[in-house]
């Protein structure tokens, strides 16, 4: 690829991917390591239900931008998805659909599950946050919240939201 940056050339890759018929339909969340290769979690109910509550609390709760469900973002270590992510309207006029986004939008939230180990979470967290993000939620099964900023972690976000997640059933 020639005289491109990893981060045009991880691009470049991603729209190979979002074009190749065969990715989809699977039920996997994708993602592009730093090499260009394809990474897959598998999804379960209990992930998919605190997904869509936090999308749902940080649409009701911030009104100034949009929320997002596994959003690309170009990082360091290759293109993340984010399980939800806010970004403020300033941001969305920045970059508009652009795919992937090239730096990430103010808060992104990563639900953990039995596929990812902490120290995945936290390598993601700092990408996130080398890629701009102001905030990055870890959210566990269990619902439980950890916040992170530029200065490490945090006791709340400071964001004027409250998260009220469904207990495991």
């Amino acid at each position: 690829m020639g005289n491109l940056t990893s981060r045009e050339a991880l691009a470049l890759r991603w729209a190979e991917v979002c074009s190749d018929p065969t990715l989809r339909d699977l039920p996997y969340k994708i993602e592009l390591n730093a090499f260009g290769k394809i990474e897959m979690s598998p999804a379960n109910n209990r992930h998919a239900r605190l997904q869509a509550r936090i999308a749902r609390e940080l649409a009701n709760q911030l009104s100034a931008g949009d929320t997002l469900t596994e959003c690309p973002i170009a990082t360091d270590i290759g293109i993340r998805v984010p399980d939800v992510a806010w970004a403020s309207n300033e941001f969305l006029k920045r970059h508009g659909d652009t795919t992937p986004f090239p730096e990430a939008p103010e808060i992104c939230v990563e639900i953990g599950s039995p596929s990812n180990s902490d120290e995945e979470l936290l390598l993601k967290t700092k990408a996130y946050l080398a890629a701009g993000a102001r905030e990055v939620w870890l959210v566990s099964e269990d619902g439980d919240l950890r916040v992170f900023d530029g200065a490490g972690e945090r006791q709340a976000s400071s964001y004027a939201v409250t998260l009220t997640l469904p207990p495991r059933g």
